[in-house]
């Protein structure tokens, strides 16, 4: 697997940022032989792996095996570092939702070898980034084939109640407060992702495929719930796992980022060999 560490100016957010990508280049020879030959202009499938509050983008890379599975199914990964914004266009100013969603992807065509097939592309998070996962994934259903969201509890929801309880009910999280603003503006405004979701039920817009999973012992499992019950009660179809014995740490992102890669997300080109 190679791994890039790169530096730009986002011109969105008016800051130099840092994301991380890798590629699969393990499986690839640049000679005849039992491996696939690199071509040029050959494209990868690529997963957006957002990561988790307090966090940035180097920690999925060393505290899972997160590069293990992405190489073993052929797939490119981009993790960019948002600073604890929840993944929104931010009350502050930060517009870190246009970011990812719209100057992210061409940046990351124009400097590495991804593919733009909205088919090859995904997007997971785990933590914060499970609700960025699931911001993404509703609002932007032309970019992402599949949203896996592990543990999400606190930012986006498609339970406008919950985050309105959350916004008046949690203490010493004033990032939270300062990134979505008050609570009583978000019922109907950007920031309320049930409009978006019913919007895209209204004029049948394909969804991505739907993935969560939340530890059994987790302590935001009640609110992960919500988002499930939402989703089931539309109808929409979704892959929903609760496992026994998993909290909420990398014993239990590690696992199911395994899992994701391994059974959920729909590569279109797995290479079959080890």
């Amino acid at each position: 697997m190679a791994t890039f560490r790169f530096n730009f100016r986002s011109e969105v957010l008016g800051i130099y940022t840092n994301v991380t990508v890798t590629l699969p280049t393990g499986n690839y020879s640049y000679k005849e032989g039992d491996k696939p030959l690199y071509k040029p202009g050959m494209k990868f499938a690529t997963c957006y792996l957002l990561h988790g509050g307090g966090e940035d983008d180097t920690v999925p890379y060393r505290y899972s095996n997160v590069e293990l599975y992405a190489e073993r199914n052929n797939v490119m990964t981009v993790t960019p570092s948002v600073n604890d914004s929840f993944y929104i266009d931010t009350k502050y100013g930060m517009k870190y939702f246009t970011y990812i969603t719209e100057e992210l992807p061409v940046v990351v065509r124009s400097l590495f070898p991804s593919s733009e097939k909205r088919e090859d592309n995904f997007v997971m998070g785990y933590a914060m980034g499970g609700n960025g996962a699931l911001l993404a994934g509703i609002r932007r259903p032309d970019l992402y084939s599949a949203c896996i969201d592990l543990s999400g509890g606190i930012g986006s929801t498609l339970d406008t109640d919950s985050l309105v309880g959350q916004l008046r009910d949690i203490k010493g999280l004033e990032k939270f407060q300062g990134a979505f603003g008050a609570a009583e503006d978000i019922p109907g405004s950007s920031l309320d992702l049930a409009i978006y979701l019913k919007k895209a039920l209204e004029n049948h817009v394909e969804l991505p495929k739907l993935f969560i999973a939340v530890g059994n012992d987790d302590f935001i499992r009640d609110v992960v719930r919500k988002d499930r019950d939402v989703i089931q009660k539309a109808g929409i179809p979704l892959v929903y796992e609760e496992p026994e014995g998993y909290a909420h740490d990398w014993r239990f992102w590690d696992a199911y980022i395994e899992k994701a890669f391994d059974e959920w997300i729909p590569i279109q080109n797995r290479l079959t060999f080890q």
